[in-house]
This record gives C-alpha cells, structure tokens and sequence, in this order.
C-alpha cells in the first residue's frame, strides 16, 4: 500500500487511477495538481483527491508514489517542476501514449532521480475528457505498456508491475522504440484517419444532410474523431516519424482499392476485401484501445 499519491493532472486518466486506487485500498491520501484551479476543486469534491496542491512539486512533496498525467508535450516541464520533491524511493510514473519522447524528457528532467521513473502507456481511454468522467473502472482488463530501460530502478520497475495489475490491468514491457512504431500503427493512425475522414464530409456542402444519413458503421468508425484535439495534436507531434511510415503504409493500401475501384475490376476488389476481412475475422480484441 502507499501512503501518498502526489496526482499531477486530475483529468480522466489521472483522476481514474486515483480512484480506482482508493477503491483498492492501495492508497492511503491522494493529493492532487492541476494547473486549473476549478479542475483541483472539481477533483476535490468529487472525492477523486483528498487534498489540492498548488504546485506539481507541493504535489510530490511526501508522496511514495506520483503519477504524471499531463499531454505529452508537458512532461518535461512537469517532471522537472517535482524532481526536487521527490525521495529515492519514490516511484513516479507518466500515462503518455508515446514512449520515446517522454524517456528523453525524463532523462533531462530528473537527473539523479531518473531512477524513480517507470514510463507508462495504459490503453485505456474515452473519447472524452475532464475528471469527471473518472471512473475507477477505467484500468480493469486495459494492457498497460512499461518502457524501462537501463535507468530505470529495479525495485521502482517491480512496484509499477505490482500496481497496475492490483488494478485489474495485463502488463507488458517493451522498449520505447518499438512501442512508438506499434501505436503509431494501431492507435495513431486510426485517430488520424476518424479525423480526416470527418474533415472530409463536414467540408462537402451537403455534409448535414450526409451525417443525418449515417448509420453505425460510420458512427463507430468515427467515434474517436471526438477526441481532445491538443492530446493528438501532441500525440502527432512526438511520434511524427512513426506516423508519417504509417500514412504511407496505408496510402498504398488505399492506392491498391483505388485502382482496383478506377478499373472496375471486380476479382481486384474482392480480393483486398477477402484480406482484410479475413485478417480482421482472424484477430481477437485484447484490449480496449483508445490511446
């Protein structure tokens, strides 16, 4: 059990995880950061924080355990905010959905402390944000990726193991390279194409007529477009090569049925459509993946 969690972000995931370790029992306080201060009261009230810092570092302050869940593209910032807070002891994890970026960021931000750090992916998510969508249940049968590498402390890696599947989730540990090139593949890019592809029916003129037709495929094709706009902004960004690959991956699969489509060639079309529908028939869902 840990005495202190020092929550930095007290949205979704963070707010969750908070919750889901008190309804463990594996927290003894949790004390909660945000840089919105209506964020830390809201957390407050509902219960998902015990007490509010004003600070990421008053956050850590005391904390055996801090979780960092913040965009991407603040974690160097913030882990440099609470390094000087933090005991040898401490065991700090992010909940990032890329690993490369966030490893360097610690590596600079932590210093001597880097030992403390276990970086992590749980894939878990919804399309929507704020700490009051929390939900305690949020991490129950989700995969949570570990990335450690040759900094990481091995009693600090043996505990995030241990909490994370106090929560009900499945661990795996995966370097952050190959992590990144595999969710750029299975969640980047799927988000990038919900995106484009209601970019480009809101962009025809007849788009309201067109979503009032829409049935569920569309809707559970495009239920991830409602994502937070600056998490994938962030999420692109980071893992920018990775992404790229795979857009060009899947253009030339989309050349490959444009041809097939252009030539009306009907043993063509079926023939991409048998592989992808005996391929997806083929595959079991291990997790519920939004990030």
């Amino acid at each position: 059990m840990f005495q202190q969690l020092g929550l930095v972000g007290c949205g979704l995931m963070g707010g969750s995880f908070a919750l889901a370790l008190k309804r463990a029992g594996l927290v003894g306080r949790v004390v909660g950061f945000s840089p919105s201060a209506s964020t830390r009261e809201r957390a407050l009230s509902m219960g998902v924080v015990d007490a509010v810092a004003n600070s990421a570092a008053e956050a850590a302050q005391g904390s055996d355990l801090v979780l960092v869940a913040v965009p991407v593209a603040a974690t160097e910032s913030t882990l440099a905010a609470l390094a000087g807070a933090l005991s040898p002891m401490s065991l700090v994890m992010d909940v990032g959905s890329t690993k490369c970026d966030v490893v360097a960021a610690a590596e600079r931000a932590l210093g001597a402390s880097i030992a403390t750090f276990v970086p992590a992916h749980p894939i878990a998510g919804k399309e929507v944000a704020g700490v009051e969508h929390a939900d305690p249940a949020l991490y129950q049968g989700c995969q949570v990726i570990l990335t450690p590498n040759s900094a990481t402390g091995a009693a600090q890696l043996a505990q995030a193991d241990a909490v994370w599947r106090a929560l009900g989730s499945r661990v795996r540990q995966m370097s952050a390279p190959a992590h990144d090139a595999a969710f750029a593949a299975v969640s980047h890019l799927p988000h990038l194409l919900a995106f484009a592809m209601m970019n480009s029916i809101t962009s025809q003129a007849d788009s309201a007529e067109l979503l009032s037709l829409a049935g569920p495929g569309f809707r559970d094709f495009t239920r991830i477009a409602a994502s937070d706009p600056a998490v994938w902004r962030d999420i692109f960004l980071a893992n920018r090569d990775e992404v790229l690959a795979q857009i060009g991956s899947f253009q030339t699969s989309l050349t490959a049925l444009h041809q097939a489509v252009s030539q009306a060639d009907p043993a063509a079309i079926q023939s991409l459509i048998h592989q992808a529908s005996t391929a997806r028939s083929a595959w079991h869902l291990g997790t519920a993946a939004d990030h």
